[in-house]
């Protein structure tokens, strides 16, 4: 006997296709951004769906995290997304201690962004990396580069701060985000500037839920470094339409069934080793090769007027970007002792690509703290032709949509063999309300009598003995009829409209030989049928509420028109 209809909540992946079309994360698409707002929320586990800094800023309507449409056109690919994880964000201080909040809280920036299809590998000298985001996690939050946007000051004596205004420093030592910005990460390694959240380094968060060897343990919002012997998938795609994958690949390049292995940084700090500058000794008068080959107006020497601090316990060795030396320059070889060159990409075979292709790899130690250069260098490989976008072709071929439409999806039903339950796992739409519908035959449905409201998924029950015997095989679908108020700038959504209603005919044919009904135009399906009425409603394609007359097409005659 079928006693119970039980539902939870579980989102399908895009379909396998050309990896920049189908690594992005959409298994939770329909789910609810949240945040830990403090480490009192954090300790409670008690995220929130909405949230509003004491500064006025933030979330104070609930919206969906991630990726809300990919799409393409025959040279590039487009998203839609908010820029929000799907993990919980949060939460964020100024300072070690926690007790100084962080000015900024994420919230959804309604971004489009555009990538090459085919990526075209630059000359020299490699275009940089502007401020903002230079691509996309697969979740759709933005990533930066290396970069804290602030620079020495040789006028000011000291780094520039926000609170100088237009004057961001010197732009010869750069601020290494990572160095001097991470006591402002959240437990992923993710904060905000302004309302755009985003990773620098090491996306922990993100790489738990892609299975990328990171455990979670959510009793103290920890993510802990596991290797679990796998190569790392896709994290992320840059504005050039290069992948950048975990830290993990293959120990051989070209070789994918050599052993994977955490990929080493081609960068080490210029404290003298391997024949570099020691700027302890030295001072930071002099910039590192990988900078004057690639930038023609910094160049060697520097004027007094751009030199940058001595080393101290302020200014440690590696807060500026320029304290890093190539490893290349240094008398050490690619493929033997580092796998990564001065762009951090190499050319390699990888479970997306196993024909070989460019690709960025996320340095990390072997405890998972971030290694420079981080996810990408200062300068792009290829010619970045992608950006963010204020519009989105009209002739584009929409590839998935997620978000509020998030299309629901059933797995097959588990059947308890001791009690006759039938467990449903779909997916749904978070602040989404479903019809849930059963048949006999997937000719009549018949709505379950609970309402079906439950977050992400529904539920509904019904109790019939009969059934177990007289109809043993039991259909069931869910249709969305409505979805709650939600931050919907940057959404491409319609409140959907599926009125059921009752029409009457002065006589009708049996059941049997009904093939269809049409309203309008549109196909209605039968959820039930008494005398010559039929109870109707829409499961495919929303039909505006109003006056229509039903046209009933069977196969003993003419079609039917109702009363």
């Amino acid at each position: 006997m079928i006693r119970q209809l039980v539902i939870a909540s579980t989102l399908s992946a895009l379909a396998a296709g050309n990896p920049i079309t189908s690594s992005w994360f959409t298994d939770l698409s329909g789910q609810y951004a949240r945040i830990y707002p403090t480490t009192a929320g954090q300790n409670a586990q008690a995220a929130s769906t909405s949230w509003t800094h004491p500064t006025g800023a933030g979330q104070p309507t609930p919206t969906y995290a991630g990726v809300s449409e990919i799409s393409s056109t025959s040279t590039d690919l487009y998203i839609r997304t908010s820029g929000l994880a799907f993990h919980i964000m949060g939460p964020w201080y100024l300072n070690a201690a926690k007790t100084n909040l962080f000015p900024n809280y994420p919230g959804n920036i309604a971004q489009s962004a555009r990538f090459p299809l085919t990526p075209q590998i630059a000359p020299l000298p490699k275009p940089l990396t502007g401020l903002g985001a230079i691509g996309y996690f697969v979740d759709g939050v933005a990533m930066f580069d290396s970069r804290d946007a602030f620079a020495y000051s040789y006028s000011l004596g000291r780094d520039a701060t926000p609170a100088d205004g237009a004057n961001r420093g010197d732009g010869i030592w750069n601020r290494d985000a990572y160095v001097n910005e991470a006591v402002t990460f959240d437990p992923a390694n993710a904060h905000q500037a302004g309302a755009t959240h985003h990773y620098h380094a090491n996306p922990a968060g993100l790489r738990h839920l892609l299975g990328d060897s990171v455990t979670h343990t959510a009793a103290t919002n920890t993510y802990t470094e596991s290797p679990s012997g796998l190569h790392s998938p896709i994290l992320a795609w840059t504005f050039d339409g290069l992948p950048v994958y975990g830290p993990y690949g293959y120990s051989s390049p070209l070789d994918s069934s050599s052993p994977v292995r955490r990929m080493i940084s081609g960068y080490q700090k210029r404290d003298g080793s391997n024949g570099s500058t020691n700027l302890a000794s030295t001072g930071r008068t002099t910039l590192p090769l990988w900078i004057t080959r690639n930038e023609a107006s910094r160049t060697n020497p520097l004027s007094t007027t751009q030199y940058g601090p001595p080393v101290s316990t302020t200014y440690t060795l590696g807060h500026y970007l320029e304290d890093y030396d190539y490893k290349g320059d240094r008398g050490l070889t690619l493929g033997t002792h580092f796998d990564l060159n001065e762009y951090n990409v190499r050319w390699c075979v990888t479970p997306e690509f196993p024909n070989g292709t460019w690709a960025y790899f996320s340095c990390i130690a072997e405890n998972g703290t971030p290694v420079f250069p981080y996810n990408i260098s200062r300068y792009y490989f290829a010619t970045p032709s992608g950006a963010n976008v204020n519009n989105l072709p009209a002739d584009r071929t929409i590839l998935f949509k997620g978000g509020p439409n998030a299309p629901p999806e059933l797995d097959p039903p588990a059947v308890s063999s001791t009690s006759g339950d039938v467990t449903l796992t779909w997916s749904g739409v978070e602040g989404g309300t479903y019809r849930i519908e059963r048949s006999d035959d997937l000719q009549q449905w018949k709505s379950l009598d609970d309402d079906a409201r439950n977050n992400a998924g529904s539920f509904g029950s019904e109790t019939d003995p009969a059934r177990a015997t007289t109809s043993p095989t039991q259909f069931y679908r869910s249709t969305l009829t409505s979805v709650a108020p939600f931050d919907s700038n940057g959404f491409d959504f319609t409140q959907p409209r599926f009125p059921t209603f009752t029409a009457t005919f002065t006589s009708l044919p049996p059941l049997a030989q009904i093939t269809s009904v049409t309203v309008g135009g549109v196909t209605a399906t039968i959820i039930a049928s008494s005398g010559n009425s039929l109870d109707l409603s829409f499961t495919d394609t929303p039909l505006p509420a109003g006056n229509y007359t039903a046209t009933v097409n069977h196969t003993g005659g003419p079609t039917i028109s109702s009363n």
